[in-house]
């Protein structure tokens, strides 16, 4: 090729936003679960190579696309704004990425949620199950689970003999999930497939007899060889691991010590309004969380499962009418969220899942109940602001809605964790600044909400890097976190009943980096903001805001507060 020729062709080749598109195309490819969050009909069939050669192939291709960006953002147009930012994700994310499977931490993979068998049985709950077509794909989704756990094994084998591994709590608790899903004569995946139709009966009960025998294979596995091997070895994971994961989760190298202390003075901060709140409800409280605890016993609440899941629906109705052309400009099909109920097995916390990307499967946020049947309201409002509206629906709702005119990487698979987690906490804030909290059963609840994403940034800093608890604290002041006390304090400063908590300390043992960027996702958002506010002056226009911050799709917390400032 001649010089001019090859001058020409850089001249005319794909830009970032083409790269991570095709990034996006080719992912699906290898990674079905992720196809079938996106909606694409050819996933919903299959699931992904969980052995440590599926996970290879993942990291190549993020290799792969990064040589491909070096050549893209040389070229002609690269420097625009929109891709710019998609080009400043797609390194950074793909980069990180490779961070984290460089280091095989994938050989260590142990939760109690969002883990690569979490991942597996979750995403049966957003395959389409509507025609008969849907339950044949169905069929041959269930029979490729043995499949995938034995990769997944395969994995944590290696794992073991690198000596490379996850903690004893999460191993523990992932084996109590393993058997809730195996079932006590009919399994979990056998219970999915028992809605299909009956021209199929047969097929779907032996696709999900063999799931469930592939969940008990996994499960005598984890119990009789891998938590025999790993007993007695720390859950926490030192200052080098958690940095690398940090990485991961915010977008951005933190300095750990200042994102530490700012959890305190957030801790001190919220404690003083929670003791405001909180005597308007007890006179002479305790505590806030003695308030609180009258509130389960006397406060406002819901009975019933499906009584709860239609009160949240109308919350997030509620909110939608109320922002909708006031506070935000929202399209027709983003307007749209379902409520539902997490299926049995789940973790404690509530979760959001966002709409395929062409709506035909809304947003749809999950309430765990946990066994429970009674629901205090100050425990869900702030929560379903957070999970439903404007929390993580309106965010993701309009990435997808807009992922024309950005990539369909920047809307879906770039997601950094701190960005979303961050802007559903500022949704809450958000909902406290315009009045909703209307009572201070509410505005209680919310604080209490705030208090546990502070409490987060505490112990998961404080415990994996074995940090001293600062000498002004009420806590146990001069000591070094352990899990032990990490629990203590967390317990202690949170309404959530003991389950949840202990949940929530396995989740922050084996997710090592994640718990915390709500809080500084959230100051994120607060100081982009704030910018745009000092450089706007009086002609600071929040709804346009919020809909061009909503409109740019992920960044990472390095990049975030940049690009909020301009806007």
């Amino acid at each position: 090729m001649s010089d001019s020729s090859a001058t020409a062709a850089a001249a005319t080749g794909p830009l970032p936003r083409e790269v991570a598109d095709r990034y996006v195309d080719e992912l699906v490819a290898i990674d079905p679960v992720t196809g079938t969050y996106l909606g694409v009909p050819e996933s919903h069939s299959k699931l992904p190579d969980l052995s440590p050669a599926g996970q290879e192939a993942v990291a190549e291709l993020a290799r792969t696309t990064l040589a491909r960006l070096d050549e893209a953002e040389r070229r002609p147009g690269a420097d625009s704004a929109v891709e710019r930012r998609c080009g400043r994700l797609l390194r950074e994310r793909l980069t990180a990425e490779l961070a984290v499977h460089d280091a095989e931490e994938n050989l260590r993979a142990v939760t109690n949620l969002g883990g690569p068998v979490h991942n597996v049985r979750e995403v049966f709950t957003l395959t389409p199950t509507a025609t008969d077509a849907d339950w044949a794909a169905v069929a041959e989704r269930l029979r490729a689970v043995p499949r995938a756990l034995a990769g997944y094994r395969e994995t944590l084998s290696l794992g073991l003999e690198k000596k490379l591994h996850g903690g004893p709590r999460p191993t523990a608790t992932f084996i109590g999930q393993l058997t809730e899903w195996a079932g006590d004569g009919r399994g979990w995946f056998e219970e999915f497939a028992a809605d299909g139709p009956d021209a199929l009966r047969a097929e779907l009960d032996a696709a999900g007899a063999a799931a469930t025998a592939a969940v008990v294979e996994l499960r005598d596995w984890m119990r009789d060889v891998y938590a025999p091997a790993i007993e007695g070895s720390p859950d926490t994971v030192g200052r080098e691991r958690y940095a690398r994961w940090s990485r991961y989760y915010n977008g951005t190298d933190l300095d750990l010590d200042e994102a530490y202390a700012y959890g305190w003075a957030e801790y001190h901060r919220l404690l003083g309004e929670m003791k405001a709140e909180a005597e308007k409800i007890l006179p002479g409280a305790a505590t806030p969380w003695v308030a609180l605890a009258h509130l389960d016993e006397h406060g406002t609440h819901i009975e019933g499962v499906d009584e709860v899941r239609r009160w949240l629906q109308g919350l997030m109705d509620e909110a939608i009418g109320a922002l909708d052309g006031t506070h935000f400009e929202l399209a027709e099909r983003v307007r749209k969220v379902e409520s539902r109920i997490a299926p049995a097995g789940s973790a404690a916390a509530p979760y959001y899942t966002a709409p395929s990307e062409d709506f035909s499967r809304p947003g749809r946020t999950w309430l765990p109940t946990m066994g429970e049947t009674r629901f205090p309201v100050y425990d869900l409002v702030s929560t379903w602001y957070h999970e439903g509206v404007p929390g993580h629906h309106l965010q993701l709702a309009q990435w997808t809605h807009v992922a024309d005119s950005l990539s369909r990487y920047q809307a879906s698979v770039g997601m950094v964790s701190a960005n979303a987690e961050g802007w559903a906490l500022y949704a809450e804030r958000l909902m406290d600044e315009l009045g909703f909290l209307t009572d201070a059963e509410r505005r209680l609840g919310y604080l209490d909400a705030q208090m546990m994403r502070a409490a987060r940034v505490i112990v998961d800093i404080g415990m994996h890097l074995e940090l001293a608890i600062p000498a002004d604290s009420p806590f146990h002041p001069g000591e070094r976190w352990t899990p032990g006390l990490a629990q203590e304090f967390f317990g202690a400063h949170s309404s959530r009943p003991a389950d949840f908590v202990e949940s929530e300390l396995t989740r922050y043992l084996s997710i090592p980096g994640q718990a915390i960027g709500y809080k500084l996702g959230e100051r994120a958002w607060l100081l982009g903001r704030a910018a745009a506010q000092a450089r706007h002056g009086d002609a600071f226009d929040a709804k346009a805001w919020h809909m061009a911050a909503l409109s740019q799709g992920s960044l990472g917390l390095d990049d975030l507060v940049d690009e909020l400032s301009r806007l």
